[in-house]
């Protein structure tokens, strides 16, 4: 298989919550590949920090300030974007809590972020897509989790919101092909600044890794990997898939 599967050359591409974690390491990816990467996160410093570190291996990056839960902020973003060929939705948060103990503001700024503001992400970018009448390939991917497939305790809120996420990956492929594929990249816990403090209480440890058969936990730059396939020609004719990375979780 040609490596030329999988490069980005002459592609655009927007990362939400680029500026740590997954979504810098996904946004370094796709640069390395050949994209110029706009990389949207509410901190300019981290942003900036990220933007160096891809600029001083040669990739192409703008970074933007952008808040996700304003939504003249979001929708002026993209409507000022020259182009638009790929989208990253890897923005995204947790609060863990039993269902009888989940506060409220924490139910609604978590449904916010993971389902409202990924919905008027994926609406802005496809306006923004839809503006070109060339038909070369064009995707949206959305990083959703292993629990947007099972069940967890203390996870109830996160859980409905990636299964929401799935839900809407399978109806936009369908309503947008042939001209844009709509995939999601469905990890398990990854080693991250957001999962790092659950990994504290030993307990929790022990619960995950008794549910990985794989054994261990998943790296960042795997996930990258995952997103820059399904963004590349390699997977032209994939769409309303959720590749899950999962270290076979969801397959007990």
């Amino acid at each position: 298989m040609s490596n030329g599967l999988f490069r980005l050359d002459g592609k655009t591409a927007v990362v939400t919550g680029a500026s740590r974690g997954l979504g810098a390491e996904i946004a370094a990816l796709l640069a390395e590949s050949g994209a110029h990467v706009y990389l949207l996160s509410r901190g300019a410093k981290e942003l900036e920090e990220v933007a160096d570190r891809i600029r001083q291996k040669g990739g192409r990056c703008t970074p933007l300030i952008c808040d996700l839960l304003n939504d003249a902020q979001l929708e002026r973003v993209f409507a000022n974007l020259p182009a638009l060929d790929i989208l990253v939705n890897n923005a995204g948060t947790n609060i863990p809590s039993r269902l009888a103990d989940v506060q409220t503001p924490d139910l609604d700024f978590v449904l916010s972020l993971n389902v409202r503001a990924t919905y008027l992400a994926t609406r802005a970018a496809v306006r923004k897509m839809l503006e070109s009448d060339d038909t070369s390939d064009r995707s949206i991917i959305n990083i959703s989790s292993q629990m947007g497939h099972v069940g967890a305790p203390n996870r109830s809120v996160y859980c409905m919101t990636k299964h929401a996420m799935e839900g809407l990956t399978k109806a936009a492929a369908i309503e947008l092909a042939p001209r844009i594929r709509v995939n999601s990249v469905a990890p398990t816990f990854a080693d991250t600044p957001m999962t790092q403090p659950f990994f504290e209480n030993e307990q929790f440890k022990r619960w995950v890794f008794d549910r990985i058969p794989m054994g261990r936990l998943l790296q960042s730059d795997q996930v990258a990997a995952a997103v820059l396939y399904l963004a590349s020609p390699a997977a032209a004719m994939i769409t309303g898939t959720s590749l899950r990375i999962d270290g076979g979780w969801t397959a007990q």
